[in-house]
């Protein structure tokens, strides 16, 4: 198949799980020997416009606008405009501008489309805004695809709770169980004499590592020699280092900054446990790696989370970082489960989707 992956962010332009998910589906499939172009939005001008990587294609268009976190760039729309010679699209999100116009292509042309449910929520307005836009353009946008990919079946209900009517499919996300396991070292960078709790993620309001580092400050209460360990970036660095400093728990709270996927497996060993504090998330690939390396997690109860890894994780309502704080300390003292299910492999994610993408080329010709 010739696959035209359009994607607002593509790793390691941007880091994060999405960016990493479009990065390694295009890598693997290209690797069956599909040839695989993934469109997307220059990040850095010293960038190339087009640059081949990983047995894929990439090509970059600068932004013109920006609104709410979501570039939108005329090139790209462009580029859409005469790209019929591909056998399908697949876009992923439904909040980026870059898959509203992957679906007007659709809507005036032959191209068959997918789209990847990533979350229906975005970390970079409030819930409300969202709620509007999937009753409107966020609902055409879906109805246009060929087929959805949800990663749960509560995702799969909650897209058509949205009057959504294309076929949805649920593939679960996966990561890579053999790089992910509790067999090996421990990061160097995790230095400490007591239990290590592990907040991963970008330092971003939606992530809300205020709540995760107010939660840890109650946990020492308890666990007094308990260290912190946040790894990610982002604008709210230099507000959560004064918090830290404000709640006297600086001396035990690390910043590591981002780091390279292949370091991570470490990391994730020399801790025990991972707190999630998000407000809205799809299924984080985070849990996946912590519970396949052996790690607890301590999660927002968010409802696609629940429906992904069950009593394997801990709840938390709402956001008391005083209750997040005691299911922590719970967790660091009595142990918690850590077992992730089979179904979470990379190697099944990559088959089921690309079967999927096959079966409507084949429907459409």
């Amino acid at each position: 198949m010739r696959i035209l992956r359009v994607a607002q962010k593509v790793y390691p332009d941007v880091k994060g799980g999405g960016p990493y998910h479009v990065h390694a589906m295009s890598r693997d499939q290209a690797a069956m020997g599909h040839d695989v172009t993934v469109l997307t939005v220059r990040t850095d001008p010293e960038l190339p416009h087009i640059e081949e990587r990983d047995g894929y294609t990439v090509v970059r268009y600068d932004p013109a606008a920006n609104l709410l976190g979501n570039d939108i760039s005329p090139g790209l729309a462009q580029y859409l405009a005469d790209a019929d010679d591909f056998d399908v699209m697949h876009a992923h999100s439904h909040l980026y501008f870059a898959t509203n116009l992957a679906a007007l292509k659709r809507f005036l042309g032959d191209v068959p489309l997918a789209i990847t449910n990533h979350g229906l929520y975005s970390q970079n307005a409030p819930e409300w805004v969202f709620d509007l836009y999937l009753r409107s353009l966020g609902q055409w946008t879906f109805n246009q695809a060929d087929v959805v990919f949800c990663y749960t079946d509560a995702d799969r209900d909650r897209v058509r709770e949205f009057g959504v009517s294309s076929r949805i499919e649920v593939v679960s996300n996966g990561i890579d169980r053999a790089r992910f396991t509790p067999d090996g070292p421990e990061s160097e960078l995790l230095d400490a004499d007591g239990p290590v709790v592990l907040f991963v993620g970008r330092l971003v309001e939606g992530k809300r590592p205020s709540i995760a580092l107010e939660a840890f400050a109650s946990v020492r209460e308890t666990v007094p020699n308990a260290t912190l360990y946040l790894c990610g970036e982002g604008p709210l660095q230099g507000a959560l280092e004064d918090q830290a400093a404000a709640l006297g728990v600086a001396d035990a709270v690390t910043f590591l900054g981002h780091l390279s996927y292949d370091e991570m497996p470490a990391v994730y060993r020399g801790a025990d446990l991972l707190v999630l504090s998000s407000r809205a998330e799809g299924v984080p690939r985070t849990i996946m790696e912590a519970l396949a390396s052996g790690v607890s997690v301590v999660s927002s109860d968010l409802p696609q989370v629940r429906s992904a890894f069950g009593d394997s994780v801990a709840y938390v309502p709402g956001s008391d970082p005083d209750l997040l704080g005691e299911r922590i300390a719970e967790a660091l003292v009595d142990g918690g489960d850590s077992s992730l299910g089979a179904e979470f492999s990379w190697e099944r994610t990559v088959a089921e989707t690309t079967s999927a993408l096959e079966s409507v080329v084949d429907d459409t010709n």
